[in-house]
């Protein structure tokens, strides 16, 4: 019995399985990542710092994602979307949270939870509703957390209320939810059948104009200022039965799906922000001189620097690798939670370091 491959047989193999490295970007994800690069240092840079100031999103900012296709970046260009590929969106979180993780935030959210729901569960009638507009001019909210639900989510308490004509009836209060503010529509999960517990969880798209739709006040929060997080109150709010996205009673499958993905979006963030701080020290380590010549030149702070750069490639080749697990229908769930943890405490620790 063989025990090897011959030679042939193993360059037949070795051919078969070859790949990019997850860190090697098509030609359109790197033009992506560019525009997104040029975008942030030219306009989002100038701002950054009054936006921070006044806990304010800039309009100007706001209608600029738009317009540069930075919010319906997987939405088919048929629905006026850029179609392009969920790397080239997380490379565009990553290269906006470099300048600016607040900003990041919106662009995430809208991109990876709720552009994504509305492509993979919305009917057809509801893709045709929303998907131009949010690639356009609407911004969107994911609702899950409650005041009594953080780390049980499921445990919530906002209710949909069936009607005899098939419209529901919503009622509760969604907490700390991101971009708020300025959502144009909201991506809500209330319980449609509390008898069955999680399985009577059920997801609707609210337009934010609807009656009995309001939004608290924005937390006056330390950090990510721009970025708003407000409570959402729902007042006995009426939705058409084709505003339910997907099915009813399947709210919880497509939550966990969804922010499966949206940790890989977070961790793309975190990237950014440790790439950010790394983009502040190098200048400084060569401007700020002591003992007669620049601190970058001793050697333990070479070695400080040499330790931020290797942990930060080894976050973004985990953050890649999850991308193209994804992309590829393969299993992602583990390496999109190891992504989001070990870039979390890799851009901590830049910060606190450099």
């Amino acid at each position: 019995m063989k025990r090897f491959l011959s030679i042939p047989q193993r360059r037949s193999l070795s051919s078969s399985f070859q790949r990019a490295p997850v860190t090697v970007f098509s030609e359109d994800e790197t033009l992506t990542r560019e525009s997104a690069r040029l975008w942030a240092n030219n306009e989002l840079k100038p701002v950054v710092r009054a936006m921070d100031d006044v806990a304010q999103l800039s309009p100007t900012i706001l209608s600029s994602l738009f317009q540069n296709g930075f919010m319906g970046m997987e939405i088919d260009p048929s629905h006026n979307g850029s179609g392009l590929s969920f790397t080239s969106a997380c490379l565009v979180v990553e290269e906006i949270a470099r300048i600016d993780p607040s900003v990041a935030i919106l662009v995430d959210i809208q991109n990876t939870l709720t552009n994504n729901a509305v492509r993979f569960w919305g009917s057809p009638a509801l893709q045709e509703k929303w998907l131009p507009r949010l690639a356009t001019d609407t911004v969107s909210a994911f609702c899950l957390s409650e005041a009594d639900s953080g780390s049980d989510a499921f445990a919530m308490q906002t209710t949909a209320q069936l009607n005899l004509d098939g419209s529901y009836v919503l009622n509760g209060t969604k907490m700390w939810i991101s971009n708020a503010e300025h959502a144009g529509v909201f991506l809500v999960f209330a319980n449609a059948d509390p008898s069955k517990g999680y399985k009577g969880i059920t997801a609707f798209m609210v337009d934010a104009q609807t009656e009995g739709v309001s939004v608290g006040k924005p937390e006056n929060k330390l950090g990510l200022r721009a970025s708003s997080t407000c409570p959402l109150i729902l007042d006995h709010v009426q939705v058409a039965a084709n505003d339910v996205l997907g099915d009813v009673g399947m709210g919880y499958k497509y939550c966990i799906n969804i922010l499966n993905e949206g940790r890989i979006g977070i961790a793309a963030q975190q990237i950014g922000i440790a790439k950010g701080c790394f983009d502040i020290t190098l200048p400084y380590l060569q401007e700020r001189k002591q003992f007669g010549k620049a601190i970058g030149d001793f050697q333990a702070m070479q070695h400080q620097v040499a330790m931020a750069a290797t942990e930060i490639y080894a976050a973004e080749t985990m953050t890649y690798n999850a991308c193209r697990l994804k992309e590829a229908g393969l299993p992602f769930v583990k390496e999109a939670c190891m992504a989001k943890l070990y870039s979390s405490q890799v851009a901590e620790k830049t910060a606190k370091v450099l």
